[in-house]
């Protein structure tokens, strides 16, 4: 990964730069003049020498002479110090001092270099570091995204996780809520048969015992007629006529005359425990049931005086009258030969 400096790197400025060039050109033309000078002193007409060369003639009958002694070579003096003039000692000077500031120079510039190459190297190495702390926060940058998005991951999962906890817990829930629904359902529904079932047998049973009670009343109803007619034989054979007969008759079929006010009141409520009716109607619908009674208070005949409009209701009213059979006497000792009951659901 390519890294940029915060700063980049500036080579240092250097100072004294045009002293040191006008300094270095000053000693060149310095050298320069110094040479020229040295050059033309050194180039003069050399001091010529003269020197005689002699050589003895042997003579021709001289006796050969001795041989020679050998020669003893001269040791060669010490070479004298090379004598130099006070212009060359200059330039000897001047070259040396600019030996000596060239190598200064040279080692100003080295150092200079050194500096430089150490900067460079501190640089690169505060660039590395930076570069290492940029690619370690990077990392740790990334290490934290990746963290955050496993945490993210498992937070995910775990949401899946409960609502899919919930859902079961939910649906689990409907299952039970429905197999309880259900099952009420099926008890209301068995309830209601068993009502139906209940009512359907009490329906049977109240109308068996009406025909029962309609067989038995017919039959008491055949002997009271039959005895009413024994006793009109029995009147009509002791002598009397027409007109006692007919007065005899009223007398038994209605001895008891009008009823009083309140004996209507306790016929109904002699007659509504047996009234057998689990229909629900609407409203309070109205039945009125004529009734004769013989004086002993034996029910003669009931009949629907005016309906409710719910046969259901007016054949339950006249089943109750029928098993209410006899009727109470009313004050006088005597029932009364006809009145009429007014029945309603709701009272």
């Amino acid at each position: 990964m390519k890294t940029v400096a915060a700063y980049p790197y500036q080579p240092v400025k250097e100072r004294g730069t045009l002293r040191s060039f006008l300094f270095a050109l000053f000693m060149h033309m310095l050298l320069a003049v110094v040479l020229y000078y040295g050059v033309r002193l050194q180039s003069s007409t050399p001091v010529g020498a003269e020197a005689e060369l002699w050589e003895e003639i042997p003579a021709a009958t001289a006796p050969p002479p001795p041989p020679p002694a050998p020669v003893v070579q001269p040791r060669p003096a010490p070479p004298l110090p090379e004598v130099k003039s006070k212009v060359e000692d200059d330039a000897d000077i001047a070259l040396e001092r600019q030996k000596r500031r060239a190598e200064a120079a040279a080692r100003e510039e080295a150092e200079r270099k050194q500096a430089a190459a150490r900067k460079e190297a501190e640089r690169k190495e505060a660039e590395r570091k930076e570069a290492e702390r940029r690619e370690a926060e990077q990392r740790e940058a990334e290490r934290k995204e990746a963290q955050r998005k496993d945490d993210a991951k498992k937070k995910a999962a775990q949401q899946q996780e409960q609502q899919r906890k919930e859902q079961a817990e939910r649906k689990e829930a409907e299952r039970k809520e429905a197999d309880a629904k259900a099952k009420a359902q099926a008890d209301a529904k068995a309830q209601a048969d068993a009502k139906a079932k209940a009512d359907a047998e009490n329906k049977a049973k109240a109308k068996a015992d009406a025909d029962a009670k309609a067989k038995r009343e017919a039959a008491a109803s055949a002997q009271r007629k039959s005895e009413l007619a024994r006793l009109q034989a029995l009147a009509g054979g002791s002598g009397a006529g027409g007109g006692g007969v007919g007065s005899t008759a009223g007398a038994g079929a209605g001895g008891g005359g009008k009823a009083s006010p309140g004996y209507p009141d306790r016929v109904r409520r002699r007659v509504k425990p047996n009234i057998v009716f689990t229909d629900d109607v609407d409203g309070n619908p109205t039945a009125v049931v004529s009734v004769r009674l013989a004086p002993d208070g034996s029910l003669m005949s009931a009949r629907l005086a005016k309906s409710s409009g719910n046969s259901a209701w007016d054949n339950a009213v006249l089943r109750a009258v029928e098993r209410s059979d006899p009727l109470p006497r009313d004050e006088d000792g005597k029932a009364p030969a006809s009145f009429t009951i007014t029945f309603r659901p709701k009272d």
